[in-house]
């Protein structure tokens, strides 16, 4: 499969910002949508990358952008919600996890199958499930099965290409799902969040401390889907992506410490503890974790094996890393932090 021209849908946000350079480098034209063009200003100026304001809710506006392309990336997803609603009955009202992670995916294979796109790949997350306890894992299981059926081909596949879709399911796209574990990097959701605390808190109530995770680099995980874009051996499949160790919440806590120089006392709080602090929590600004967060918590949130072979990665330890732009005084994490305030003042 030949592929020059790639749609990237949420190419500002943390992990396009490393993806969209790489196939820039690699000779690939993209076309980036986003919701507010500013936010997208260091994509702007690669030479080979079209950054369009779009409307995801639209499925007019996202037919327009994906005629002509060879293959789209969908990297839109949230951790939480501001306008909650339910994704398990048909009558009820809808959230925010279901707009994003189901109606948007749904739009999305709708939308290469009109253009005649061959090529999807999707965002996912590790522990998606449509019967998980958590609706973040809910909804993510819900837009997996979107995007894999969208991969069935249809049954008459010569008399579809000739004529166009007439089904949801059945396009006979060639799709791959990638499931990071959370995913570590500069200006990151996690180990930034884990840095606020240590910064401010000299004694950290710790919910969930068990938690399990296996966190990958933010660079491994957009090598994935460069890697991935035209190799066969990724479609119709999902991967699992993982770094090379896994940790406890509380191991992370003190490495996130130790890393920024800083020394703090972990109170380890218990399961009726941690769900009582995520409530409280979820009400504060900021939702440093939510109800919801803490469902996800109880899955394990490691791989049971190495990264597939397939992708061609070598997986970063987050060791190797972290400490740069995790360091309270040094250089690098103060130019990220300037990086940082650049981009809210823009």
């Amino acid at each position: 499969m030949n592929i020059q021209t790639i749609c990237v849908l949420g190419g500002s946000g943390f992990v396009g910002r490393h993806l969209v350079p790489q196939l820039c480098a690699r000779g690939h034209r993209l076309r980036v949508l986003v919701r507010r063009r500013e936010q997208a200003k260091e994509l702007i100026v690669l030479p080979t990358v079209d950054v369009v304001e779009t409307d995801f809710r639209d499925p007019a506006q996202l037919e327009r952008q994906f005629a002509g392309m060879d293959a789209v990336i969908n990297l839109v997803g949230i951790l939480n919600e501001r306008r909650s609603g339910r994704i398990d009955k048909p009558q009820a009202r809808r959230g925010d996890f279901h707009e994003v992670h189901i109606e948007l995916p749904r739009r999305v294979v709708h939308a290469c199958a009109a253009n005649g796109v061959r090529r999807l790949l999707h965002m996912s997350a590790l522990g998606a499930d449509p019967n998980a306890r958590s609706a973040y894992l809910r909804s993510k299981g819900i837009g997996e099965i979107i995007v894999r059926e969208a991969g069935v081909p249809h049954q008459d596949h010569e008399n579809w290409y000739l004529n166009g879709p007439k089904f949801v399911h059945g396009y006979g796209l060639e799709t791959t799902i990638f499931r990071p574990s959370v995913i570590f990097g500069h200006d990151d959701h996690f180990l930034s969040l884990l840095s606020k605390l240590v910064r401010y808190l000299p004694v950290i109530p710790l919910g969930n401390p068990r938690a399990l995770f296996q966190p990958i680099y933010v660079e491994d995980v957009a090598s994935a889907f460069a890697n991935s874009i035209a190799n066969r051996a990724t479609f119709g499949r999902s991967f699992d992506l993982c770094g090379p160790q896994r940790y406890t919440l509380e191991q992370l806590v003190r490495f996130v410490a130790e890393a920024s120089g800083r020394k703090r006392k972990i109170i380890a709080l218990g399961e009726r503890l941690s769900f009582v602090q995520a409530s409280v929590f979820e009400c504060l600004p900021g939702k440093l974790i939510t109800r919801d967060n803490h469902a996800s918590l109880q899955y394990e949130n490691v791989c049971t094996g190495p990264l597939a072979a397939e992708l061609g990665i070598t997986p970063t330890a987050l060791e190797a890393v972290a400490r740069k732009f995790l360091g309270g005084d040094n250089r690098e994490a103060s130019l990220q932090r300037m990086r940082n305030r650049a981009r809210r003042d823009a």
